[in-house]
């Protein structure tokens, strides 16, 4: 099953722990606006069409090449990325209110 990083064992690796068996992998988003664009003059215009949000993550899930992923790892990846997409968005949407 895919995991990320608890507080618990991030807060054990911070302050000394051993952290040989505790599997960090790159994990990122950005958020782009949707619509902007130069006028003529090669002003920034901006235009209201929203915003793209990628999401990206690298998750260890078998270290065997040739398995297969289970029915419960992709249930648990599409709700990593669900969740995190719903804090993102819950995050933005508070920032502009």
């Amino acid at each position: 099953m895919p995991t990320s990083i608890d507080i618990i064992t991030m807060n054990m690796v911070l302050s000394g722990g051993d952290s040989d068996h505790v599997a960090l992998l790159p994990s990122n988003f950005a958020i782009l606006p949707n619509g902007s664009g130069l006028s003529g003059g090669g002003i920034l215009e901006v235009r209201y069409g929203g915003s793209l949000l990628t999401v990206a993550f690298q998750i260890s899930i078998n270290s065997v090449p040739s398995s297969k992923l289970s029915f419960g790892s992709v249930t648990t990846i599409n709700s990593l990325i669900k969740c995190t997409v719903e804090r993102i968005k819950s995050t933005v949407m508070c920032e502009n209110s």
